[in-house]
């Protein structure tokens, strides 16, 4: 088990316990290693510096006793915000309608970088609609995606549009 898949096999059952779900674990930098959380809140309310704060010193204890990295490194909690990472395949279904960047492993109807619309996810794949037309694209194939900042998701994230 790689280290990332560790972190989040340890920290996901308490983060559940507190009203959290779990959005991405990011490693990251070599000499000045930062381990980022991102979490949300499972009632849909907005993440307050508090909850963040909360999560922290939960998770700052589990990994003073479990110890998954070794030497120094800075603990990060934040929110996913509003041009969010997708990582999961109901954010998919969840931000349909909305903009986003995908980026995947191999080549895909001969690209690795796609721009559009999500329409969804039918059978472990993510639709987009592309200028280039509708492609179907490998949940499990996604290096990274990522929402686009537009008015829409602004309005939508402010409660001011129907999604």
């Amino acid at each position: 088990m790689d280290l990332q898949r560790r972190i989040e096999a340890l920290i996901e059952a308490p983060l559940d316990d507190m009203g959290y779900e779990l959005v991405r674990v990011h490693l990251s930098g070599s000499e000045r290693r930062t381990l980022q959380i991102m979490a949300e809140r499972v009632d849909g309310g907005d993440m307050t510096v508090e909850d963040c704060a909360s999560i922290s010193r939960a998770l700052s204890a589990i990994f003073d006793v479990e110890d998954p990295i070794r030497g120094a490194y800075a603990l990060e909690v934040s929110s996913p915000g509003i041009d969010r990472p997708l990582t999961r395949a109901k954010d998919f279904d969840r931000f349909a309608g909305h903009l986003a960047k995908i980026e995947m492993q191999r080549l895909i109807e001969g690209r690795k970088r796609y721009n559009g619309t999500i329409l969804g996810v039918e059978e472990n794949k993510v639709r987009l609609a592309t200028d280039h037309g509708d492609v179907e694209l490998p949940v499990g194939e996604i290096v990274t995606a990522k929402l686009v900042l537009t008015d829409e998701l602004i309005a939508a994230a402010q409660g001011d549009a129907v999604h």
